[in-house]
């Protein structure tokens, strides 16, 4: 037993003290626990296998989807009008959808949910991210105190009264109560969640790390200048010919980059469009449409001959920014190292294409960029060559470091790219989600309708590949709740949790009914702090149903103290899933979570101890 404690309070330091990633600190833990024999390895080990934890990945998943298809960025967008320009408009609604959307969903589903949303709502209105993902974890967890499916904690008081033979409680016996916490948690955020903005942000020193954006070298290259767009018509001459045949570069002194065309499958949940790279053997076919890079005058000469139909007008370059996007095709800088084969060889037959599917579309030399004629040019020692090509195609030149050099980093550039034409297919998988999670009569587990929802964002494309849905993940929050849950067993088995609610608990009985629900309220409040609060719920629902019966007294607001105590715990991190979801995101301390959450625990406590004795009288 004592043992055990020592483990949990050590553990409590340096969680507080921050000098220690906050996963290392759990696992540290675990492993002090196996070694002393309080818990087997498969016990130890059992949090990695917990629905919780398990849900929690996949949700990472899911949210990942939502926030690169640009549907977090569309919700967000709805929910910034009617903010406006108030920070505390926009923190208030946060917090009220958030809340409504937890009364149905679980606490750690609608983390995961609104994660992307928020994150994309802080970085269009320029607020700092921190100042909103605290606030909308709380939220989550004040709008699970609404409905009796909202929490597990609320399950346990209910099964707890059936099983002595008390009315069963409604879906909406929760709602007075979750209000109630909803509106002291959104008064008591309102002003002190100001203290969370003082939290540096480092985008913009990691964007200058990350070296130039897809939008840096679209205007260095001047590749919107002269840019264009042609669909091919029914009985064109170059409908079923291969580019080589057309030979447009030789006829018109045209460059062909890169060719649209509808989906060859009649499954619109997988692909809607495709976007190809041009080479000399691709055949052109009719409603494709060609981008092209030239002389306006020789596209409206080539339009004409061809049975070619111009898609833009003769527009600027500042115009046109918006005809490019990346979402399969993407362009990056290649340095030429001095003992590379391509020094002094011509771009045509440099075999870029041939070898790694990739377009040369410009060189930089020294500070002159040349951008026309290329086929002929040689290339140079010291030369930065502008390619073109699948993101899979510019990651594989990474093993080719002797001779070529990818500057910056075109693969993280690649992951802010929206795939906007999935944003459907997301909001489908995520409202399908919702649904199998929200109604009992879908008989699919939360667990199973997340890891199904997860694994159809990455076979619909919604994510851009296995890579990057495993990129997601928040592995330290993963670990670190999985790291902590097996420290309720713990706790258990030594009996370190039985003699701690019997000691608090009965020690009270003797006082008023307003003494005795404080102490099973801060009781139920203590505890969860650091063990999970449906483990919290599960061990002080009898001790307080009982200890309200001795007394005579009503136990429904003895129970609630105990479900209200488990879900409103906000003063460390480990406490509930959300608390942990955020905590990364929002570049949050220990301390972060002690300095606001305390507080807010403690005056949630107090409002309980008088509420619940009005709602569910003595």
């Amino acid at each position: 037993m004592y043992i055990t404690i020592a483990i949990l309070l050590v553990s409590a330091i340096f969680f507080m003290s921050g000098k220690v990633r906050s996963d290392l600190v759990a696992l540290c833990s675990l492993v002090l626990l196996v070694v002393f024999g309080i818990l087997t390895p498969e016990e130890a080990l059992s949090g990695f296998s917990n629905s919780v934890v398990i849900m929690m990945i996949g949700l990472f998943v899911v949210g990942g989807a939502i926030f690169q298809t640009g549907l977090a960025k569309m919700i967000s967008s709805k929910i910034l009008r009617l903010a406006g320009n108030s920070e505390i408009k926009l923190l208030i609604l946060i917090m009220l959808v958030t809340s409504f959307i937890g009364a149905f969903v679980s606490n750690t589903g609608t983390v995961a949910l609104m994660l992307p949303i928020v994150v994309s709502m802080a970085m269009s209105s320029n607020i700092n991210t921190s100042r909103l993902l605290m606030p909308m974890a709380f939220a989550s967890s004040m709008g699970g105190m609404m409905t009796l499916i909202g929490t597990p904690p609320n399950l346990v008081i209910d099964e707890v009264l059936v099983k002595e033979g008390f009315p069963k409680l409604t879906f909406f016996s929760f709602t007075p109560v979750g209000i109630t916490c909803l509106a002291i948690g959104t008064l008591f955020l309102i002003p002190f969640s100001k203290l969370l903005s003082s939290k540096k942000e480092n985008s913009s020193n990691e964007n200058k790390k990350n070296g130039k954006t897809l939008h840096d070298l679209v205007g260095e290259y001047q590749l919107s200048k002269n840019l264009y767009r042609v669909q091919v018509h029914k009985n064109s001459p170059f409908e079923g010919k291969s580019i080589k045949e057309i030979d447009i570069h030789k006829k018109y002194h045209i460059s062909v980059l890169e060719i649209r065309r509808k989906s060859t499958s009649n499954n619109p949940f997988f692909k809607t469009s495709n976007q190809e790279l041009v080479g000399a053997e691709t055949i052109v076919y009719e409603g494709d449409i060609l981008y092209l890079r030239g002389e306006f005058e020789n596209v409206q000469t080539m339009v004409s001959e061809n049975n070619l139909l111009l898609l833009d007008t003769h527009q600027t370059e500042e115009k046109k920014t918006d005809v490019l996007d990346f979402h399969e095709v993407g362009i990056a800088e290649v340095l030429i190292m001095p003992a590379s084969k391509l020094v002094n060889l011509p771009i045509k037959d440099s075999k870029l294409r041939e070898h790694f599917g990739l377009n040369i579309l410009g060189i930089q030399r020294k500070n002159t960029y040349i951008l026309q004629h290329l086929k002929d040019e040689k290339m140079h020692s010291g030369d930065i060559l502008l390619v073109q090509g699948t993101w899979e195609h510019i990651a594989q030149l990474d093993a080719e470091r002797s001779q070529l050099v990818v500057l910056g980093q075109p693969m993280a550039e690649a992951s802010k790219v929206t795939l906007t034409h999935k944003a459907p297919i997301a909001g489908i998988i995520m409202i399908a989600m919702i649904c199998a999670m929200m109604f009992d009569f879908i008989p699919i587990a939360p667990v199973t309708a997340v890891l199904i929802a997860s694994l159809l964002m990455v076979i619909s494309g919604a994510l851009r590949n296995t890579e990057a849905a495993y990129k997601t993940i928040n592995w330290e929050s993963v670990v670190l709740i999985a790291g902590m849950l097996p420290m309720a067993l713990a706790l258990e088995k030594t009996g370190v949790s039985d003699l701690v609610s019997k000691t608090l608990v009965g020690s009270l009985g003797n006082y008023s009914p307003y003494v005795l629900l404080a102490g099973i309220y801060f009781t139920t409040s203590l505890m969860t702090m650091f063990i999970s609060n449906t483990a919290t719920a599960v061990l002080l629902a009898p001790i307080a149903f009982q200890s309200a019966v001795s007394l005579g007294l009503n136990p429904q607001a003895f129970l609630f103290a105990v479900a209200v105590g488990a879900s409103m715990c906000f003063a460390s991190p480990f406490s509930t899933p959300p608390n942990a979801l955020v905590m990364s995101a929002g570049r949050y301390t220990f301390m972060d979570y002690v300095k606001i959450g305390l507080p807010l625990q403690i005056i949630m406590g107090i409002v309980m101890i008088f509420v619940l004795p009005l709602l569910f009288p003595f």
